[in-house]
């Protein structure tokens, strides 16, 4: 369980640029995908229930986001090669965001303590934006259910 997250960002507001490695080892930034939207969701670890659940989903969508136009781009602090082994094993066709020093998640506001069976720890919240073809934050969902959720951002596209 999550505790309360504190979101700085909101819709209409510009979404932070970075320059990130990808499972790859390849940098890129948000910007090299101007004129598309961006599905960024951001996740806490490779190759754990929930999140391989919610990237097989959006595995499971992926035309369907490519035929609107939209990339999906997944983030968590694992490394280049955590998310490498991850992408192979569950054959993910999309790209994932290295953010081994936290600064995406920081810049987003999804990194903050978390509450887990009376523990408390800073982790990364599941939260996903939809970024606009302009750079811009068009919606929100924080806290996601990670089986449905790739159907729901989908709706919204």
């Amino acid at each position: 369980m999550a505790g309360k997250l504190q979101l700085t960002l909101k819709p209409g507001d510009p979404a932070p640029d970075f320059s990130v490695p990808t499972q790859s080892s390849q940098t890129v930034s948000l910007s090299d995908f101007r004129g598309k939207k961006v599905i960024l969701y951001f996740y806490p670890k490779d190759d754990t229930p929930g999140c391989t659940k919610e990237a097989c989903a959006f595995k499971d969508h992926f035309s369907d986001f490519t035929g609107k136009n939209a990339v999906v781009l997944g983030v968590s602090p694992d490394s280049p090669k955590s998310h490498a082994k991850f992408a192979q094993k569950f054959q993910l066709p999309f790209t994932l965001l290295a953010d081994e020093e936290k600064k995406i998640a920081t810049a987003y506001g999804v990194w903050g303590e978390k509450v887990f069976m009376g523990r408390k720890y800073m982790g990364v919240h599941r939260t996903t934006f939809l970024i606009g073809q302009d750079g811009t934050i068009e919606k929100i969902w924080p806290g996601v259910k990670p089986e449905d959720h790739a159907a729901e951002v989908l709706a919204s596209l």
